[in-house]
């Protein structure tokens, strides 16, 4: 039977409080002179540290490979909500009116981020749909049925 646990009886897993290494105290202690390090070289000096990518001295991977391709600054990254989200929506909450605020009420996209309603699916009530951007499609689609697609 195990022996019962009392305060005077607690005590550390064996070998899991050791004693740090202790370098540079004298030859006597076995790690002294180099202190572990091996022999001169950038390792062996204090506050080394290797900078990011640093290869020995051969030229980086990042400086090898060509500079490349184009990151538009003023490119504008839409929430997209497709018809049939929108039908979606409309069954489930049964309502006639959809904007921006339903959106972000419904978790469907986050505050100031802009949303786009694009044609995929299909459309089956009339709805009043406010957003930012709608696609061409999606537009014929609201306004087919009697319904009104407005820009803000």
């Amino acid at each position: 039977m195990a022996s019962e646990v009392k305060l005077h009886t607690l005590r550390p897993n064996p070998r899991s409080n050791r004693e740090r290494k202790r370098v540079g105290r004298g030859q006597g202690s076995g790690y002294g002179g180099t202190s572990t390090r091996g022999h001169k070289g950038a390792k062996s000096r204090s506050g080394y540290s290797r900078k990011i990518g640093f290869e020995g001295g051969q030229m980086p991977l990042q400086r090898r490979l060509p500079k490349f391709g184009f990151k538009n600054p003023f490119r504008i990254e839409y929430r997209v909500v497709n018809l049939s989200e929108l039908q979606s929506i409309a069954e489930q909450y049964k309502v006639s009116t959809i904007n921006l605020e339903l959106f972000y009420e419904l978790r469907k996209a986050k505050r100031r981020e802009p949303v786009k309603i694009l044609g995929g699916g299909e459309l089956v009530t009339k709805l009043d749909v406010t957003a930012n951007a709608f696609s061409e499609s999606a537009r014929k689609a609201i306004e087919a049925l009697g319904g009104t697609a407005t820009t803000i």
